[in-house]
């Protein structure tokens, strides 16, 4: 059963009030309809082809406008709503007597028999010379269209279509939602559009950025959007915003929830599951892997299933470096976990699926762990060959990695304090003190729900460290503290050594350097007592640390080599290489210059023999300040620019700008003003992009100075 007839209307239908945003995708479309350009498809076809309501057929229609003021098509416009996504959609048979009704082929004009109208269609198509226009709006599939398509080549066809129709010899043209500045564009003119004096966009810059993410950019709710406010003149566009994001369905509130029930109602029963599924996946954006994790399905069947979806725009590829991954639209998730939550059974598959990704994630984060902190005699995973490899699938990851433990963190949160233990070691090597924190947190508190005191305890540890990290070193003590309680209030010896450790670092960074060695001492002793050489060597080489700091230098250098000594012992080359870079920066304040140049040397080797880049970084730079103290000034430039060179391959920008600074000492002192000041120009944008503005500052100001 098929609904009425198409009206097919010569006059285009105008295009919507405060249409903006859109002058690369109308470009691209102009240029496929200009009749004088040359083109090698036998007829001109463009496909607009986006989510529901995202303006495709404003585009359509503001291009055909254009054409015609510019007297492209003197043949004429023909537009016909193919109602592609309605219960009864148009046929080609019925779209074809709209056309015939359009060209003036009417009454008795019109052939009896579908297959003379075709021949009649085609023969008046053929017989104009003049270009003209076929606008087929809201196609759902090409048997609706490829009867209708010209036979020549000097007419052109713009279709539309939420779907990709690449069954058609056609140039495909896919929209995708508005940028940010243009979707507060649309808001701003929309609401001057209906009353000039209204200038709530321009009083609420704030408000409005919130009302295009809240309506996720999307054309149609924002107009919606606008509309509520235009309803109510008075009403301020933060309330509506806070209305929005607190709304338990926002394409219903939006008024956009019957476009996503209609796609959503044509798709198959596998193509439906993965949809909600998706909708329920940790971050906004995944890979492969992980949709195939929370659909249990084969790789292989998870990715022709997205292709599908892709192709309808229900999902987003995002294609890079790293392969594939995918993204659902904000509100195609809003209208999906409605869905999931209106029906008990969808609920029970939603369960299993985040179970599915969270055992993923685990496993692999698992392995992923143990490579990082592995000596590199160590059997791995075949999955991870290399350091390498298990830190590019953590930086993939990353994003779902510390979405997975924060979702985990009330009804799985054992699960949560595993995948937060397996993150920590990564986090410290990409310097991702903000993620750290946030996993942290979430840790802490899946311990406490499980009663778990000890876990608390060590996620207050893993807290203390990522807020020292970030400068915040009062919160940092404070954290190291509430573990330590914990573990003097359960005699647990093991870890309140540990405690005491960790408190050290913190109070040697605030500057309390006498409570930093009395803590850092405590250590000490409970590891020793305790036959624990490997954590002895770090309350040592922190001891000398602090020592130094406190001006001891022939004490530092002592506690320092007994670090060495002891990360040698227990044959962890990573923390051997790091007490050796701390031994020769001691030994340059002592003035034993080559002894630091070999201490330096020594650390170097060792990081690349296992890899560890970031670490490398630092001892080329710190070698190069040993070369530069011995007057080495060529060894010491190429030292400072290999530091340099792997700084911005690890985007260590604080290190980067070390260097910079000590290449534009080096060059002030050979009077290469130029360079110099190119260097701690460099080095003030490595320092802001590393959020340091003290340092920034201070190498702009150098850089003024040569000025």
């Amino acid at each position: 059963m098929h609904g009425p007839v198409p009206v097919a209307t010569a006059a285009l239908p105008s295009v919507p009030a405060g249409f903006t945003g859109r002058d690369e995708d109308l470009g691209r479309l102009l240029r496929v309809l200009d009749p004088t350009a040359e083109s090698d498809l036998p007829v001109v076809i463009c496909a607009v082809s986006g989510l529901g309501g995202i303006g495709k057929t404003s585009l359509a229609l503001c291009a055909a406008h254009k054409a015609v003021r510019d007297g492209w098509f003197p043949g004429g416009t023909v537009f016909v709503d193919f109602r592609g996504y309605d219960d009864n959609p148009v046929t080609a048979d019925q779209a074809l007597l709209a056309l015939l009704d359009g060209l003036g082929v009417r009454g008795s004009d019109l052939p009896q028999t579908s297959t003379a109208q075709y021949a009649l269609y085609r023969r008046l198509l053929a017989e104009e010379r003049r270009p003209m226009l076929l606008i087929l709006d809201n196609a759902s599939d090409p048997v609706q269209l490829t009867p209708l398509i010209p036979g020549t080549d000097h007419h052109r066809v713009l279709i539309t279509s939420r779907d990709r129709l690449t069954d058609l010899d056609a140039r495909l043209i896919d929209l995708d939602v508005l940028t940010s500045q243009a979707a507060t564009d649309l808001v701003d003119k929309s609401l001057r559009l209906s009353d000039e004096r209204d200038d709530r966009a321009l009083r609420e810059p704030e408000a409005v950025a919130g009302l295009a993410e809240v309506c996720a950019r999307h054309p149609l709710a924002l107009r919606i959007a606008v509309g509520m406010l235009r309803k109510r003149r008075h009403r301020t566009i933060t309330s509506l915003v806070d209305e929005l994001r607190t709304t338990e369905d926002r394409t219903e509130r939006l008024g956009v929830r019957p476009i996503f029930e209609a796609a959503y109602s044509q798709l198959p029963a596998d193509q439906a599951r993965l949809l909600r599924l998706l909708s329920l996946a940790p971050a906004a954006e995944v890979s492969g892997e992980v949709v195939a994790a929370l659909a249990g399905l084969a790789a292989g069947q998870a990715f022709e299933l997205l292709e599908e979806l892709a192709s309808q725009h229900l999902v987003t590829p995002s294609p890079g470096d790293a392969g594939v991954r995918w993204r659902l639209h904000d509100l195609v998730r809003a209208f999906a976990v409605a869905v999931v939550a209106a029906d008990a059974v969808f609920v029970e598959e939603g369960d299993a699926a985040r179970e599915r990704v969270l055992e993923f994630y685990c496993r692999w984060a698992t392995a992923a762990d143990a490579l990082l902190q592995r000596p590199p005699e160590v059997p791995v995973e075949e999955r991870f060959p290399t350091r390498g490899a298990a830190l590019a699938w953590l930086d993939g990851e990353r994003a779902g990695l510390v979405a997975a433990v924060q979702l985990a963190q009330e009804e799985h949160a054992d699960v949560a304090v595993r995948l937060g233990r397996c993150l920590d070691a990564y986090f410290r090597w990409r310097r991702r003190f903000d993620d750290w924190t946030t996993v942290s947190r979430a840790t802490q508190e899946a311990a406490r729900r499980m009663g778990d005191g000890v876990g608390e305890a060590l996620s207050w540890h893993r807290l203390g460290h990522a807020l020292q990290e970030t400068g915040r070193v009062t919160e940092a003590i404070d954290a190291h503290r509430q573990a330590l309680g914990v573990f003097r209030a359960t005699k647990d010896g093991d870890h309140e050594a540990q405690a005491w450790d960790h408190l050290g670092s913190a109070l040697r960074r605030a500057g309390r350097l006498q409570e930093a060695i009395d803590a850092y001492t405590q250590a000490r002793d409970l590891f020793r007592a305790a036959e624990d050489r490997h954590r002895e060597g770090f309350a040592w080489n922190n001891l000398g640390l602090c020592l130094r700091q406190a001006g001891w230098t022939r004490e530092a250098i002592a506690a320092q080599t007994q670090a060495c000594d002891l990360f040698r012992a227990t044959r962890d080359p990573s923390r051997e290489a790091t007490a050796w870079n701390n031994l020769g920066v001691t030994l340059q304040l002592a003035g034993r210059l080559q002894e630091a140049v070999d201490a330096h040397t020594h650390a170097r080797d060792l990081c690349q023999a296992i890899e560890d880049r970031i670490s490398e970084g630092t001892a080329w730079l710190c070698l190069g300040g040993a070369l530069q103290g011995m007057g080495r000034v060529e060894d010491a430039i190429d030292a400072y620019g290999t530091a340099l060179e792997i700084s911005r391959e690890v985007e260590d920008w604080q290190e980067a700008g070390m260097a910079l600074e000590n290449l534009a000492a080096l060059h002030m002192a050979a009077d290469d003003l130029v360079q110099a000041r190119a260097h701690y120009l460099e080095a003030a944008d490595a320092y802001t992009r590393d959020n340091a503005r003290d340092l920034a500052a201070r190498a702009q100001a150098c850089a003024d100075s040569l000025t």
